[in-house]
């Protein structure tokens, strides 16, 4: 599995997941919240699948080497 998810992305995917998480577990989301499990499972893992089917690539790692 390649990397295709990079700095801010990366910390932007957990960030948001952490917060969708937290809104579940707190209150107002309830279990919608859980959804937060995909960003921060992408920022985690640095692979998107949706970035992949559509040919993006936010990791400068692997620019260089292309």
């Amino acid at each position: 599995m390649t990397r295709n998810v990079g700095g801010i992305d990366k910390g932007l995917r957990i960030l948001a997941g952490l917060v969708l998480l937290a809104l579940g577990w707190l209150g107002p989301l309830g279990w919608w919240g859980l959804i937060g499990l995909v960003p921060l499972a992408t920022g985690l893992i640095g692979n998107c699948p949706v970035y992949s089917l559509l040919g993006v690539n936010t990791c400068p790692l692997d620019r260089r080497s292309a």
